[in-house]
């Protein structure tokens, strides 16, 4: 009798496991790229610590809004279709030259979003290496049916756009003003 006890306890406890398994949603997302740019670290770092001025090196922010609430600080990105992204400036540490920031409001398809930007000294004299990570979810948190555009595919594709253009912005800003 112990032993379809002990039986039916492991059948119980094993489709409790693959239930809650089936049931936790959306799995985190994370979009790593990097550059390599020649010009000097210090140059780089200043346009991508600069917060208020997206615009100078991405192709898809027409303006950046700056403002300050409390300690912290906001940015209102306009983009060129008239879209708009909220974000709030986490840390920008010079030491390390490392920015971390995170999307408060957006029309992306995507949540949760938090990314930052590293600039390395490169593999030569007179380059710099810079990466951007973002970590975040599809916008859709529950589990199937995944309504269009609210999927995994959807959120990955719309970062890897984003990053790809800005990389391609900021190496092209800060080589051709040397």
């Amino acid at each position: 009798m112990k032993k379809i006890l002990a039986l039916i306890a492991l059948g119980l406890s094993a489709s409790l496991v693959s239930f809650t398994a089936a049931a936790h949603g959306p799995s985190p997302l994370k979009v790593d790229k990097s550059i390599t740019i020649k010009a000097d670290p210090a140059k780089v770092w200043a346009l991508v610590k600069d917060f208020g001025n997206m615009q100078k090196w991405h192709p898809a922010v027409v303006s950046t809004k700056l403002e300050k609430k409390g300690d912290d600080t906001f940015r209102t990105l306009t983009l060129k279709d008239g879209g708009a992204i909220v974000e709030k400036l986490r840390s920008a540490d010079d030491a390390d030259m490392k920015i971390r920031y995170e999307i408060i409001t957006s029309p992306l398809p995507l949540t949760d979003y938090n990314a930052f930007m590293l600039v390395t000294k490169g593999a030569n004299a007179g380059e710099v290496n810079v990466q951007w990570v973002g970590r975040f979810y599809r916008l859709y948190k529950l589990n199937p049916p995944i309504p269009a555009g609210q999927d995994d595919e959807t959120a990955l594709n719309a970062i890897n756009g984003i990053f790809d253009a800005g990389l391609a912005g900021l190496k092209k800003a800060a080589e051709s003003s040397k």
